[in-house]
């Protein structure tokens, strides 16, 4: 960030724009290199006008009457010398043409040796203003960077809190730690290990978790992308054996020992299979055993009415994403927003164009971010999406095999507080063949219904009773669960 903004001054461009991210660590910046370089700094907000800060003086002298930008504009012009003037909040007004001229007079006459102006806003400068001004791009802090302001903030509060605080966290942890600061400013990363290291004078592994809910709460999605809260972990999840084993194996495949050792980041799964059977589960699941956020994209929300809006909608989530990286992106049902870019349809080629855009994006993204796309209708999914290089790997998760049910029902009778050694596990196995894990839930949930409406504990019998009375979807969908488990057949790797 400093080197760049010295050599933008050094190159002699006198008009240089900033889309600011975190003000008072860029001005900081400023200031540096402009004592390094022996220049004043002019620095103009509409609250105060022109600020004038000079290496030999140690408070700002203030310009009266500037604080009108059309003021300070003209005083520039008059009062050129070495110096870097900062306007801080201009860019509403350059949509006028005056303060368009005004910009321009100044881009004419400066001297790029001894003046420049640094045009520092949170939105968009007009684009004929934009065109004239070099950009100088601060970024977010990179992994160096925030190991440095994680150690200088612990330091500090230890000073602060006189040796009270204390830290136990190892090498893995604190790059677990650091990994999930990503895409905060630095102001923010900041007030984050604060909050953390305050509420209880310590730095340790629990606050891995509450940094991760500080940041989604920092970051709080909108529009098509929803930030979720995960409240369980991956053994709350019966069966599916394979999938776990092969998550297990990448959980620590963002982290710095992974990439020394030539492991590249794992890119994500699709996961095809019968509703109800925990596609959507292990999304939650993955997200609470690597311990990094995960994002919901909904497809039924991108499309918008007015052209060119749905597009946007896209880009936005994406954008969203990787600032939130690392994270787990889950889309749900993705046939449901991209079915149509495999067929003719009468949308204009919108629906190409989103799934262009996002087959693009999963190819070439470098950011840590974990793609788990769940489908139930794999006819209506578009065959670029199935290629490797999009998703590691492709699962099938099928109904639950017997070993499977029987982990459900105790993993949903300990949920409810019940201890499955009162129950039958086996005999509740065996009755429930061909039953989804969701419809498992339903018949627990029925049979605690049952039982409470009687004024009794609720046994084996109350749940075999819940069963019997189910319909379940594998006879509600015999012929179109057939057709998946022959497509999956030698196409995807089952996931129990």
């Amino acid at each position: 960030m400093h080197s760049e903004l010295r050599q933008l001054i050094t190159a002699r461009n006198t008009l240089i724009s900033v889309n600011s991210t975190d003000e008072s660590v860029e001005f900081q910046a400023i200031m540096e290199v402009a004592k390094e370089l022996g220049r004043n700094v002019q620095d103009w907000t509409q609250t105060s006008g022109i600020m004038v800060y000079s290496p030999e003086a140690r408070e700002p002298a203030a310009v009266g009457g500037t604080d009108k930008p059309e003021l300070a504009l003209r005083y520039l012009l008059r009062n050129r010398r070495s110096s870097i003037a900062v306007m801080r909040g201009l860019a509403p007004f350059t949509t006028q043409p005056l303060y368009r001229r005004l910009l321009r007079d100044f881009e004419l006459k400066a001297d790029g040796e001894r003046d420049c102006m640094i045009l520092m806003d949170e939105v968009s400068l007009h684009p004929l203003v934009q065109r004239l001004c070099a950009p100088w791009r601060p970024g977010l802090p990179d992994k160096d960077e925030l190991e440095d302001l994680v150690k200088q903030t612990y330091r500090r509060l230890k000073k602060e809190a006189l040796s009270e605080v204390a830290t136990d966290l190892r090498k893995r942890e604190f790059e677990q730690l650091i990994l999930n600061l990503r895409g905060l400013t630095r102001s923010e990363a900041i007030r984050v290990v604060e909050s953390v290291i305050l509420d209880d004078l310590k730095l340790n592994q629990a606050d891995i978790t509450r940094v991760i809910e500080a940041k989604r709460r920092l970051l709080e999605s909108s529009g098509s992308l929803e930030s979720m809260t995960i409240d369980f972990d991956i053994d709350e999840v019966g069966g599916l054996r394979g999938l776990k084993g092969w998550l297990s194996e990448r959980r620590g495949g963002f982290s710095e020992a992974a990439r020394n050792y030539g492991i590249e980041p794992p890119r994500g799964v699709l996961m095809l299979g019968v509703p109800g059977c925990g596609k959507s589960l292990c999304a939650k699941a993955v997200a609470a055993d690597w311990g990094i956020p995960l994002l919901r994209l909904d497809p039924g929300v991108l499309y918008q009415k007015f052209v060119g809006e749905s597009e946007n909608q896209l880009r936005q989530a994406i954008q969203q994403a990787e600032a939130m990286a690392p994270a787990i992106l889950w889309i749900d049902e993705i046939e449901k927003a991209f079915a149509s870019a495999s067929s003719d349809s009468a949308d204009g080629g919108l629906s190409q164009r989103m799934f262009g855009t996002l087959l693009s994006w999963m190819q070439d993204h470098r950011e840590p971010i974990f793609i788990v796309a769940t489908a139930n209708d794999i006819s209506a999914l578009p065959p670029e999406l199935m290629r490797k290089g999009r998703f590691d790997e492709v699962f099938f998760i099928d109904l639950p095999s017997l070993e499977a049910r029987r982990q459900i029902f105790s993993v949903h009778l300990k949920r409810r507080n019940r201890n499955p050694a009162n129950f039958d596990i086996e005999a509740l196995g065996d009755a429930s063949k061909d039953l989804t894990g969701a419809e498992i839930e339903q018949a627990v949930m029925s049979a605690l219904f049952a039982a409470f409406s009687d004024g009794r504990e609720i046994d084996t019998t109350d749940i075999i009773t819940a069963i019997a009375k189910t319909n379940p979807l594998s006879s509600l969908m015999h012929e179109k669960i057939e057709y998946l488990r022959d497509w999956a057949m030698n196409r995807c790797v089952r996931a129990d």
